[in-house]
């Protein structure tokens, strides 16, 4: 069936990658790690529903069957309800023994803590703290706080989380319009008190490449002046559309954790999206062995949970991320199955691979599509082809301004075969 001894083989000859010119090294750390905001985050949304907690625990399986290493599963001093659905996914966690690691948000006051240090003692798990507090010059002023004010009320409240023994990262909210002098302070306060981590957080998505290098950089020289061993987290929200690739490019200069949601869903237009994220690092060889089977199911179970309705156009997920009507394109599909060769098909004219999450190329029939496209179709249904039934069916498909539909083909169909 093929010339190339193995994938790899295959994808070298037959594919020439510029991703990989000049290519400076490895994107990944090797102790990164994918954070999951879709029960926090994601949630905060304005158009979303709140799960209930079976479908939170279908989700939080998910995030384990894909590798996801830690997810943050909401805020329980916010409501009963919200403490409720925490401690019981983090139970799951326990019975299940599962691998995936919990957090929890809550501001950087005692009243938001406290909590937290009840579920994981009932739980019997040690749940991460994200303490957070706004940082930047614009919300000092809104808040009326000034820099002591701001480290104080960090101090009390990592204070209250690491003497119960519970890991805390440090979260300055708008960090990428926080002013270095401010930011030094404050980071060198969370790691005096315990912090173990720091969450650089592009709240209101300013950041574009440049000021994600820049603010990983800085920090990273802050967190060496302290000669503390400290995690870097980057969380990245969409409303310059840059999330995703600022994602990526946190790995690349020096974040270890950076934070995603299921479909993007979150605050305004959203977060990174961590199918996307995923799916982008598998392709560029980051994520040898991870299987990302799960992330079709993954995302669809998230989008029934919250009431979300996924783009047509959306990559990987979208009713038409791996369909055509186009006759050159669906040609080029076709000889490669032929050819008995599912990966030729799977890449003639895909960038991404449906096979890896379960899909698979669909033809279908329209105003721009050809005689292959018909046959592939009846095919496809066990409908016996001939040269009066193509046309007739392409005919019927250049007078509409649509892809064809199931019935519209079918009655082409019966009309020319006289079953109708």
């Amino acid at each position: 069936m093929s010339d190339f001894a193995t994938e790899g083989d295959r994808a070298g000859n037959l594919v020439f990658d510029w991703n990989e010119v000049n290519r400076k090294g490895r994107i990944l750390p090797k102790n990164a790690s994918f954070f999951d905001e879709t029960l926090r985050d994601g949630l905060q949304n304005p158009s979303v529903v709140d799960p209930g907690i079976d479908e939170k625990l279908k989700i939080l399986h998910l995030m384990e069957d894909l590798g996801i290493h830690a997810a943050d599963v909401g805020l329980p001093g916010s409501s009963k309800r919200a403490f409720e659905d925490v401690l019981r996914l983090c139970k799951e966690v326990v019975d299940c023994k599962m691998k995936i690691k919990i957090a929890c948000a809550g501001r950087t006051v005692v009243s938001d803590i406290t909590p937290m240090i009840e579920v994981s003692q009932r739980a019997g798990i040690p749940v991460e703290v994200y303490a957070f507090i706004g940082s930047s010059p614009i919300r000092q002023y809104a808040e009326s706080w000034d820099v002591n004010l701001i480290a104080k009320r960090s101090a009390e409240a990592i204070d209250v989380a690491v003497k119960e023994g519970l890991p805390v990262a440090y979260v300055t909210e708008d960090t990428t319009r926080s002013r270095p002098e401010v930011l030094t302070t404050l980071f060198r306060t969370a790691i005096d008190h315990g912090a173990t981590r720091l969450c650089l957080s592009d709240t209101v998505g300013h950041a574009t490449p440049d000021g994600v290098r820049n603010l990983i950089q800085f920090t990273r020289n802050v967190v060496a002046g302290t000669g503390a061993e400290i995690g870097i987290d980057w969380h990245g929200h969409n409303d310059r559309g840059l999330a995703l690739e600022n994602a990526i490019w946190a790995f690349e200069y020096g974040a270890d954790r950076v934070h995603a949601t299921g479909l993007g869903i979150g605050e305004r237009v959203g977060n990174a999206q961590m199918e996307l994220l995923l799916l982008n690092l598998k392709l560029l060889g980051q994520l040898e062995g991870q299987d990302l089977t799960k992330l079709l199911e993954y995302c669809e179970t998230i989008a029934r949970a919250v009431r979300w309705d996924i783009p047509i156009s959306y990559p990987l997920v979208g009713r038409d991320a791996f369909r055509t009507a186009t006759g050159v394109h669906a040609a080029a599909i076709i000889k490669a199955m032929a050819k008995g060769d599912r990966w030729l098909a799977d890449r003639i004219y895909s960038g991404v691979p449906a096979g890896m999450i379960g899909r698979a190329q669909e033809i279908c029939i329209g105003f721009m599509s050809g005689a292959s496209n018909v046959n592939y179709w009846l095919a496809q249904r066990d409908i016996p082809s001939d040269e009066t039934l193509v046309a007739e069916i392409l005919k019927a498909a250049k007078l509409l301004d649509h892809i064809m539909t199931e019935d519209e083909v079918m009655a082409v169909v019966k009309r020319v075969r006289g079953d109708g």
